[in-house]
């Protein structure tokens, strides 16, 4: 009986472990943490707050707000937050030079005004848009950072 207990238990053990280990696959070692963590901070750092925040802090630093439209079901948009957004070369030119906005433009409270005031017809859109709400540059659909980066410096002349 203590046999069978003790199998159990060493049992139970190994598979609770390897239970844990499936939910947390970014746990598997602390190299791929640590490069999951550099990464999220080389990319384009989303500001957090509402569209106003947004609009006062384009004031006071005398930028272009750059306004990712995006919907939660839209495949290139999801691509573009997992790819195009989290390359360093992006991060660093539109940290620098952007007040940068991710907005749902269906669940958003300003999304549907917005939509309506800048025409949006496809997702993703990127806008370039002044501290007094006037679009500059706009560009429809998903975009690799080299691609990304030319419609920066469009937006910026």
């Amino acid at each position: 009986m203590k046999r069978l207990a003790l199998i159990l238990g060493t049992l139970g053990i190994f598979g609770f472990n390897s239970m844990s280990h499936a939910a947390t696959p970014l746990l598997a070692t602390e190299g791929q943490v640590l490069s999951k963590v550099i990464s999220d901070e080389q990319g384009i750092d989303f500001m957090k707050g509402s569209w106003a925040d947004a609009l006062n802090k384009a004031k006071k630093e005398d930028k272009l707000i750059f306004l990712d439209a995006y919907a939660s079901w839209c495949g290139p948009c999801k691509y573009m937050a997992r790819t195009t957004f989290t390359e360093e070369k992006a991060g660093k030119f539109f940290n620098e030079h952007f007040v940068n906005f991710k907005m749902d433009m269906e669940k958003h409270p300003d999304g549907p005004r917005l939509s309506r005031k800048y025409g949006l017809e496809a997702y993703p859109t990127l806008y370039f848009i002044d501290k007094n709400e006037k679009m500059v540059h706009m560009s429809v659909g998903a975009l690799n950072v080299k691609e990304l980066l030319a419609e920066a410096q469009i937006a910026l002349r």
